[in-house]
Order: C-alpha cells, then structure tokens, then sequence
C-alpha cells in the first residue's frame, strides 16, 4: 500500500467505505440547555450501530435561543437507520420514553425532508384525549398535558434518504494515551462540522470490526488486522510501533458532510503530529464492494 506523510503523520493511500442511510432530525428545547442535552443524550443512548441498536443516533449541535422555534435553548439530534419503518420506530419509541419524559421538553422538526415521520401525531395518544391540535405559522402542532405543563410537539420532522452512514478514520498510535489523544483532537474538529453525527461513545469507538466471523451467526467480528495482541498471530496491519487503534465513526446529512468530517479530522490529527498522537492513519473497507460512498484519504488531506 502507497503511504504519503503530513507533518510526520503516515497516511495510508486508502479509503473509507460508507453506505447510503436514511436520517431524520429534530430539535429538543427546555428551559435550560443542561435539560435540552439531558434530553438529547438520554434519547440517543444505545444507539452506536445498526447492527445491535436498530439506529445511530447523536447530538449534531447545540442550537442557541435565538434560532429555536420557542425561543427556548436546544440542540439538534440526528438519527440513521437502514429503513424508513425503523427510524419510524426508533423515533417514536425514543421521543417517547425519553424526550416526553424530561422535564420542561418541548421538540420540533430538525429537517425539511422528502417525506414526513411522526412526532406528536404518534405520541398525542399519550394525552388520553386531552391533547390539543394547533396550527400556527403554516405548521402542526400537539400539546400534550403532563405533569409541570405541557408537552408541546410538532406534529411531523422530515426525512432524508440521501444521508450516508460509516465514514471513518483509523488513528494508529506507539500507545493507548497517545492513540485516545488523536482520536479526542479529532472529535473536537469533526463535532464543529454541521449536519454529522460520531454515534459511538465520545465519537470513539476501540471495537473496530470486519464482517461475518468464524461462529456461526456472527455479522461482524473483531478487526483483527489491526489488533495489537494479535500481531504475531494473524496477518497484521500494524508494524512493530503501533501498539493501539482507536476508530472514529461519521454518519452524515448528505455525502459531502461526511466528506467536511473526514477532512476536519484528518487536519487535525495530521496537526497533532506523531510525538503527540497518531503515527499513521488508515481507513476500514471492503474493497469496495458493498458500499458505494469511498472517502479517500489523500483527497481530503489539508
């Protein structure tokens, strides 16, 4: 495999390979931004994979009072699935157990879409036939009454069947300290890009994964290729300096949002530097067979 180097950093002449997803979004206001998050994060729980969590789901931004529709501080959560039935569900399911609850929340559409899911349409049932319908400003709205007040609902978000699911980076590093410091430098570039999600904990994920593996069942295993204790054991991707790989997972809006991700990340690592961070920096594929979105590394390299 061709390498280039920037700033010290090896970068391997690769390309990240992501699949076409469907998105939606909506925004959650309270009545201070510590209870909008707390309402974000707790609805975005257990959501890192498709594989084991039915979505991805994270919080795309924190939206200021000033661009919320009450007027009222928010953030923006996004969430993937491979199906529009399932992000029905997941949405609904979610919303419900998780944004209704919270104290002071109100939600609202986060994406002009091509076709509407249910927000307060699904979750107006909950109001045991004292839910109120409004139309306002050309817009659809539920209150629901709950115990501090009401929950005030729009009625639908919008969906995208254009957003791509798994971009990523590789980040090999001489240690785990080091490898964590690349990874959490490049979180910090990446969560500044509109419009993208990092699903797994902290925008890292350390399982990465290849598909199927030897028991039966199995849709995806460990990455043994770039497993440290594994290197004497299995055909390896690491040299004798790397001794940890953390991976950073991009779900986005559209292609080109993974694309601006991809490309913050990797400026900031390549910023960093080897004696600070990552050694080199790869990406996971399969060749290029099973998804059609390719991110390659040396086209997005500052």
């Amino acid at each position: 495999m061709q390498q280039l180097i920037r700033n010290g950093v090896v970068i391997d002449d690769t390309f990240a390979e992501a699949f076409g997803m469907r998105a939606t979004a909506i925004i959650i206001t309270a009545p201070t931004l510590k209870w909008a998050r707390q309402a974000a994060i707790t609805m975005t729980g257990f959501a890192t994979s498709v594989i084991g969590c039915g979505c991805e789901a994270g919080i795309d931004m924190d939206v200021p009072e000033t661009a919320t529709p009450d007027g009222r501080p928010g953030c923006r959560v996004m969430l993937f699935a491979m199906g529009t039935d399932e992000l029905q569900k997941q949405l609904k399911t979610r919303l419900g157990q998780c944004v209704l609850t919270s104290p002071g929340s109100a939600c609202f559409a986060g994406l002009e879409g091509s076709a509407p899911l249910d927000l307060g349409s699904a979750l107006r049932y909950f109001g045991d036939g004292w839910q109120i319908s409004k139309k306002f400003g050309g817009k659809h709205y539920w209150r629901v009454p709950v115990m501090d007040g009401e929950f005030l609902c729009e009625a639908t978000t919008g969906l995208t069947k254009q957003a791509v699911g798994g971009g990523n980076m590789l980040l090999l590093a001489a240690d785990w300290a080091k490898a964590l410091r690349a990874a959490e430098t490049a979180v910090a570039a990446i969560e500044k890009v509109p419009g993208v999600i990092m699903p797994f904990p902290g925008g890292i994920v350390r399982s990465g994964s290849k598909v199927g593996g030897k028991y039966k069942g199995m849709m995806a295993s460990t990455n043994d290729a770039f497993a440290p204790t594994l290197k004497g054991a299995v055909k390896t991707a690491l040299d004798a300096g790397t001794n940890a790989v953390l991976e950073i997972v991009i779900d986005g809006e559209t292609s080109d949002a993974v694309a601006d991700a991809m490309r913050a990340g990797l400026k900031a690592v390549v910023k960093l530097g080897p004696k600070q961070g990552a050694l080199r920096i790869s990406a996971g594929n399969y060749g290029g067979k099973l998804g059609k979105f390719h991110y390659h590394l040396k086209e997005l390299l500052p």
